[in-house]
């Protein structure tokens, strides 16, 4: 493509070196909080391998085992602490050996990064303790949940685990991560309205809902994003069944005209007729259930905006057509961008490279400055602000990069793969199918299936593995058979479980073979990125 250099050339120079911290563009300091346990290095360092800057990643890495520490007196968004330094964590812990770090002996089921991942969750767990499984919206990681915190949490801020606690709970043997996350998504689910939908913020101590503004931006949106992701992820029929639900009734209550409104979640009623630029989102979350032709139009209706504005207002009044009062700024969201790039790769519509060409060039041309990418402050006169989000590194040029690089190792359709050997046996890796977090934190889904600890998994491999080389001794003694004397029936062969009182033969069970492909619990097929694409039959 001939605007496919602009990515790294226009953009690549904020990444060289990366700092700790968030500094605004005059180079004054970031928020205490994050600049405490190194948000941007961590945030944006999968960024770095992605675009192939493996020294940079190599530095970084050896950087953060020497300065993170946890355990401070900070308060920290749960949320946030998770999407972001969780999620980066354990990233870049699966894509370590790929980087070229040398990784220590059991990698992908230990290693210093995963153990950073797993400290920074554990500091997480007490806000799940309340009386309903959903979790406190704040929490300080030295001392707990402070005891005058609000029990009032955005839903988002309850369902936005399941990813990163389950893989992680995969990787350590720990189920507690994923215990916890199934929780909270379930307690969300049962609270549901009659008409199916979910509101904006609730008590997660009684389990009533405070804000009741039903819609699919902030506050709600990566609820149902986990949903589907976890369903993909983790083959959870469930998951997808909960997401299929939910997509009935906001089609239902909140679509009009392919744009999607905020709605009173117990009558359906229109409450705010605006475009968040937050539900972005959407068209890429929509192809990867398969529903293409919903995604391209909604899609489409939200690049309108932003060829009006040159980026993505956080308000946009849909009626009037014009942007909401103190809700004019751009800080550089990925979401438009983010859906472009996987309808790109279910379709391959040259329009969704035109908004990544339209990206980078506004990008270039309004918030460029001398020590980064400022937050545009208003999208009318384009002034700016003094701070660059650390999205802006971990996701914003992570999708531009990779829509314009189909040869990335992240589109990898399994042609290519590494095979690691781990304490539980052999484990294929590298081979494609990334799961992005909501923080565009790719997790590699097969590393899932590499540091199973339970027993009967454990005889699963092994009864594969004697049956195929039984398989293989009989075909052997049947061809010296063959060929030097009258056949016999197979019967007469002698087992190698046979001899010398070989280990009783357990109970057949019903379990899905590690070393074969599992079967997708719902109908449908998977693709690259993760990319589901619905069966026709």
């Amino acid at each position: 493509m001939p605007f496919r250099l602009l990515v790294p050339l226009g953009l690549l120079c904020s990444l060289l070196p990366l700092h700790q911290g968030a500094p605004g563009p005059d180079g004054t300091g970031p928020d205490p909080a994050y600049y405490s346990f190194s948000l941007t290095l961590i945030d944006a360092l999968d960024t770095l391998l992605i675009l192939g800057n493996v020294s940079e990643f190599q530095r970084v890495v050896e950087v953060l085992q020497d300065n993170v520490d946890f355990d401070i007196d900070v308060n920290a968004s749960v949320f946030e602490t998770n999407i972001r330094v969780v999620g980066g964590l354990l990233s870049a812990h699966l894509l370590s050996k790929k980087a070229g770090v040398e990784v220590e002996a059991g990698w992908p089921c230990s290693g210093p990064l995963l153990r950073m991942a797993e400290e920074a969750a554990r500091k997480l767990l007490p806000a799940f303790q309340t009386p309903t499984g959903m979790p406190y919206g704040t929490v300080n990681l030295l001392h707990g949940v402070n005891p005058g915190e609000t029990p009032v949490t955005c839903t988002a801020g309850i369902g936005t685990f399941i990813v990163e606690f389950a893989t992680l709970s995969s990787l350590t043997g720990d189920p507690v991560f994923e215990d916890v996350a199934r929780v909270a998504l379930m307690r969300l689910w049962e609270s549901r309205s009659d008409i199916g939908l979910v509101g904006n913020h609730i008590d997660v101590l009684t389990g009533k809902w405070v804000a009741q503004d039903a819609g699919i931006g902030a506050g709600v949106d990566s609820y149902f994003e986990y949903l589907v992701k976890g369903a993909i992820l983790l083959q959870d029929k469930k998951l997808m069944a909960m997401f299929l639900e939910y997509n009935k009734a906001i089609r239902n209550y909140t679509r009009f005209d392919d744009w999607y409104l905020w709605v009173q979640m117990y009558k359906g009623t229109v409450s705010m007729p605006v475009f968040q630029s937050l539900e972005a989102y959407w068209p890429g979350l929509q192809s990867l259930i398969g529903d293409i032709d919903n995604a391209m139009r909604t899609f489409l209706n939200y690049y309108t905006v932003w060829k009006q504005f040159g980026g993505l207002p956080e308000f946009y009044n849909i009626p009037q057509g014009y942007t909401v009062e103190k809700r004019e700024g751009y800080p550089l969201r990925p979401e438009l961008i983010e859906s472009a790039m996987y309808l790109y790769r279910a379709t391959g519509d040259p329009t969704l490279l035109e908004l990544g060409r339209d990206a980078v060039e506004s990008i270039e041309k309004i918030s460029k400055v001398e020590c980064g990418f400022a937050t545009i402050k208003d999208l009318r006169d384009h002034k700016l602000d003094n701070r660059m989000e650390s999205f802006f590194l971990a996701e914003t040029v992570k999708y531009l990069y990779l829509l314009f690089d189909p040869t990335n190792f992240i589109h990898n359709n399994g042609s290519t793969f590494d095979a690691v050997i781990t304490p539980y046996g052999e484990c294929i890796l590298g081979a494609g199918g990334y799961i992005f977090n909501t923080e565009a934190h790719p997790i590699d889904p097969a590393a899932l299936h590499c540091c199973r600890r339970l027993k009967e998994e454990q005889w699963e491999v092994e009864d594969l593995m004697r049956e195929f080389y039984s398989l293989k001794r009989n075909r052997s003694r049947f061809q010296k058979t063959m060929s030097s004397g009258p056949w016999k029936p197979p019967g007469t062969f002698s087992s190698p479980e046979n001899h010398d009182g070989a280990r009783e033969k357990k109970p057949a069970k019903q379990r899905i073979p590690l070393l074969s492909c599992p079967s997708q619990p719902f109908t449908s097929k998977l693709a690259l990125l993760g990319q589901v694409f619905l069966d026709s039959s």
